[in-house]
This record gives structure tokens, C-alpha cells and sequence, in this order.
């Protein structure tokens, strides 16, 4: 099957006006060679130092497409096998005010930018080397909207689902829910955390390409996924640091988590708690461990130790 580029066509909100910029049949192959980060190159002029800039929030998460696939129908899955990506060698993370799961603990505004150029590996302040795993945060057939709809919370249909293990060799399955799929891609990162705890990852301009395949006489509630084998190879050799929340309400109990990480972090390697804390959202992972023995539900914060120096 053919390989076609897609064309550098942005939109930023969820609608099933926008126009389709490309069209494929079941089995084609798509590229792109750089979709920005998510706040749309408003960092771009960031010098380290200097005032973090407001965001306008009108221009965040350029998505590209959407791409129409021919034969979809609601109902149906389109299958996105993901053959390469490729960050293009930096990123930023920000604590944004009034966001994050800890906004009422880091109030202030922080941006860290992080150059990678030609490493499998971001550098840390000197504290850590985050390995490089680039992925898409928002991965979707197009909702079944016609008013239009922010791309920030993710549904059903996928979206701003922002899961760090659909690196390039794992197959998407996205429901379809509009004629034609509609597949728009957003919101490229270089790592993450499971949790995104501070509300941004490593956000990196990406590359990459993957082969789209649409199934019928087959439906899926939302979004699954397959992996080739483990998750992490070579990050967990060294084992894990965690740290528990306890208590009857889960997003208490991972609030908990991440503070007692933010803290075991500042204690142990000497990082000021809000590096501390942009550390945990790139790289910690936040698990439920036990959601069975009520009153009380457990989450763990879980820190790979083959990161830290």
C-alpha cells in the first residue's frame, strides 16, 4: 500500500465541520515530519530565566488532520499500528497555575526546557537521565460533534488520552464515531510519568508514521491497546523507589502519593521540590495498588532508580 504524507493542516478543537486534509484506504501507510509540541511554538523564544509567558489557550494542541478513511461508519475500529517516531531533539515541561494534581502545592508558574539533541536520554539537572520514548498524547477518530469541543479532556472516542506506552510498535484501537473516522494526531511528547502529574510531560515536537487499518463487524467501547512485549525494557533493571497514599478517596490517595515522592526526591538528590516534582511527571509512575478493602483505597508513585545518579 502507498505511503502518504500528511499535510501540514492544523485545527484546534473537535468538530465534524473541519474539511478532511487527507484521504486514505484501509491499509495505507501516513507520515508526518513534525507536529508541534502542544502549545503551538509559543515557548519558542523562552530563554531560561526569563518570566514563564502566558499561554494563549486558543492556540494549544494543534491537531493534524483529520484524516478521512474510506468505508468508515460509526461502529467500526480503526486499527493504528505505529511504525516510527521521532522526537526532534527538545522539549519543555511547565507547571501552569490553577492545573496539575498538585496545583494547590506549586501555585507559581515554572517552565524547564530540556535539550536531548542526538541522545537516547533527556539530562535532568544533573539528577537524572529520563530516557527518550516518544509518543502521541492525542490519538482519535474525531467525536460525533458538530459544535465544537476543546481538546483538553479525553472521551470515549480517545483523544487527550495521554498513555506513555503507545510507543512506536504498539497497535491503537480507536472506536469510530463519524462517518469516515476523521483521525486526528496531537500532542507529541519525548517521556512521561503514568499520571502527567504536574500536567506536562516532556512536550517535543515528533515525526513518525503508522499504518491504518479499518475492521468491520467488530466494536469497541473506547480505546485499547496492544503492546509487543514489556512495557519498559531496561528501565525497570534497576528496580523502583515508591511511595503510598492511603485513604477512602483515590485522587486524595494520589495527591499523597506524589507528595511523599516530591519530598523523597528533594531529601534524596537534593532537587528543590519543584524540580522535584517536574521529575515525577516525566518519569514517576502512578499505580493503583488496591481498590477492594473499604473503606481505604491505596495508590502507589512508583520511581525508576536506573534514571537517577
Amino acid at each position: 500500500m502507498a505511503t502518504h504524507e500528511i499535510p501540514e493542516v492544523f485545527n484546534y478543537f473537535w468538530t465534524t465541520r473541519h474539511s478532511p486534509t487527507l484521504s486514505i484506504s484501509s491499509g495505507a501507510t501516513i507520515s508526518f515530519d513534525r507536529i508541534p509540541e502542544a502549545s503551538g511554538g509559543q515557548f519558542d523564544s523562552y530563554s531560561p530565566g526569563d518570566p514563564v509567558p502566558e499561554l494563549d489557550l486558543n492556540a494549544l494542541y494543534p491537531m493534524l488532520g483529520p484524516i478521512w478513511v474510506e468505508g468508515a461508519e460509526p461502529g467500526d475500529v480503526l486499527e493504528l499500528e505505529l511504525l516510527e517516531y521521532e522526537s526532534h531533539g527538545w522539549g519543555w515541561t511547565a507547571i501552569l497555575p490553577g492545573m496539575g494534581l498538585l496545583a494547590e502545592d506549586f501555585p507559581d508558574p515554572y517552565l524547564h526546557i530540556w535539550d536531548f539533541e542526538g541522545s537516547s536520554t533527556a539530562n535532568f539537572k544533573d539528577a537524572a537521565e529520563v530516557p527518550v520514548r516518544p509518543f502521541l498524547g492525542v490519538l482519535a477518530s474525531t467525536p460525533d460533534t458538530d459544535e465544537p469541543q476543546g481538546v483538553i479532556p479525553p472521551g470515549p472516542f480517545g483523544g487527550n488520552i495521554d498513555c506513555r506506552d503507545l510507543v512506536a510498535g504498539v497497535k491503537v484501537f480507536l472506536p469510530v464515531q463519524t462517518p469516515g473516522a476523521r483521525l486526528m494526531l496531537s500532542d507529541p511528547h519525548a517521556a512521561q510519568g503514568d499520571g502527567e502529574v504536574c500536567v506536562s510531560a516532556i512536550e517535543a515536537p515528533l515525526g513518525g508514521s503508522m499504518k491504518v487499518s479499518l475492521h468491520k463487524g467488530w466494536s469497541i467501547p473506547t480505546p485499547q491497546f496492544q503492546t509487543p512485549g514489556p512495557l519498559r525494557s531496561g528501565i525497570e533493571d534497576s528496580g523502583y523507589y515508591a511511595t503510598m497514599g492511603i485513604g477512602p478517596d483515590l485522587m486524595t490517595a494520589s495527591k499523597d502519593a506524589v507528595r511523599y515522592m516530591v519530598d523523597h526526591i528533594s531529601g534524596k538528590y537534593g532537587l528543590d521540590p519543584v524540580d522535584a516534582y517536574v521529575l515525577s511527571s516525566v518519569a514517576v509512575d502512578l499505580k493503583i495498588t488496591e481498590v477492594v478493602d473499604a473503606p481505604n483505597w491505596a495508590v502507589s508513585a512508583y520511581l525508576p532508580l536506573s534514571i537517577m545518579k
